[in-house]
């Protein structure tokens, strides 16, 4: 069950508020499994990011699977949830609207580097009641790492119809579940038919298709953790290590272990 964490802006202290002088912030929090931050916006961008555990960052009518290894950009003034999947040491960086290192409000997936992590740790470890000079160029620095880091979407596009979202709520717990879209039909009382064509027009993508990229979300922080294939194959549905490896290549060029190295 979902612990809520009601989170507002007006619940951060002011000098986590990001400012020309401090145009990046950062605001540590340690979170259990299974905690959520209800959907919230800021005035400034943020950067999810959390230096061990996993959350899911939902957004724009998407959700996205974030591990230690990936960070997620959220523009200023964009609504947005976080739910805990594994015990989190959550770091999430507040940023100028102004600097913003990306321009409209799309979602971006971000490569963290070891250089940026170990910025962002430097950041944490500063004493923000004594001015520094070291601040300002950890700041910089870090909004210049932003701008450089690879993007590697693995979006899982949400629907707007009821029916469609408890389906889909249901396989984002599961994604393993192996049940066909004719036995869904019956759980959300709508057609196989109904559901197909909701998919299509609201997603864009099949009922395959979408579960396969929610299956590739989940199966992220799995690889990342050094988890065999053989067993993240297994917990997310696939008959084979070898049926995974050969979905995962088809969808993005290359090997889940060259993807994740």
């Amino acid at each position: 069950m979902l612990i809520p964490i009601v989170t507002h802006t007006n619940h951060y202290h002011p000098r986590n508020e990001p400012s020309a002088a401090r145009p990046v912030t950062l605001r540590a929090r340690d979170l259990e499994a299974d905690e959520f931050m209800a959907p919230h916006s800021h005035e400034w961008g943020q950067v999810t990011y959390a230096l061990e555990g996993v959350v899911r960052v939902t957004a724009n009518n998407s959700s996205w699977i974030v591990p230690p290894l990936r960070a997620i950009w959220i523009a200023p003034h964009v609504e947005h949830a976080v739910t805990v999947l594994e015990k989190a040491r959550l770091r999430p960086l507040c940023v100028l609207a102004e600097r913003a290192p990306f321009a409209g409000t799309e979602c971006q997936v971000l490569e963290v580097s070891s250089l940026l992590r170990e910025l962002i740790v430097a950041l944490e470890h500063l004493d923000l009641d004594l001015a520094t000079p070291r601040e300002p160029l950890l700041a910089e620095l870090i909004l210049d790492e932003l701008g450089r880091s690879a993007t590697r979407p693995i979006r899982v596009p949400m629907p707007e119809d009821k029916r469609l979202k408890v389906l889909c709520a249901a396989l984002m717990e599961d994604p393993g579940a192996p049940q066909t879209l004719e036995h869904w039909a019956r759980q959300v009382g709508a057609s196989e038919r109904t559901l197909a064509r909701l998919f299509e027009r609201e997603l864009g993508l099949t009922f395959g298709q979408w579960r396969q990229q929610v299956r590739l979300a989940h199966a992220a922080p799995l690889i990342a953790r050094g988890l065999p294939l053989a067993q993240v194959a297994e917990q997310l549905g696939y008959a084979s290590q070898s049926a995974f490896s050969a979905m995962f290549k088809k969808t993005f060029g290359t090997t889940p272990s060259a993807f994740f190295s």
